[in-house]
């Protein structure tokens, strides 16, 4: 696993249940803010499902992605669903339940004992 895919993975667990955050916000976290392809690409490899939550990770306009990695876009919104974000037409609304890049720092200088947390600038 590359340093960019290890800070892609904590950058996501730090997404709270209900909301989402969007492949930008992701890169910018991890560093790369440039690189909101290559999260894609990460989360589609993501090794721990069970901790890593790449479901709630978006497009910037709030589209499901197309080949969610693990099960389709039907998957990502049946999990969004139960994570309490309402999802129409495959889109959710980032007004609602979108989370600003800020309040991911917030959370990763909150969580000290993250990997992340060394990260952030």
């Amino acid at each position: 696993m590359t340093e960019f895919e290890r800070a892609v993975y904590e950058a996501v667990k730090l997404i709270p249940e209900g909301k989402t955050a969007t492949y930008g916000q992701i890169a910018e976290l991890a560093g790369h803010p440039r690189a909101a392809r290559a999260v894609g690409n990460a989360l589609h490899r993501n090794p721990d499902e069970t901790n890593v939550h790449c479901h709630r990770v978006v497009n910037a306009d709030g589209r499901l992605a197309r080949n969610f990695g693990f099960g389709g876009q039907d998957e990502q919104r049946r999990r969004l669903i139960a994570d309490g974000v309402y999802v129409v037409n495959c889109r959710v609304d980032l007004e609602e339940y979108g989370i600003n890049v800020n309040e991911l720092k917030q959370i990763a200088a909150e969580g000290s004992d993250s990997a992340f947390s060394d990260r952030r600038t």
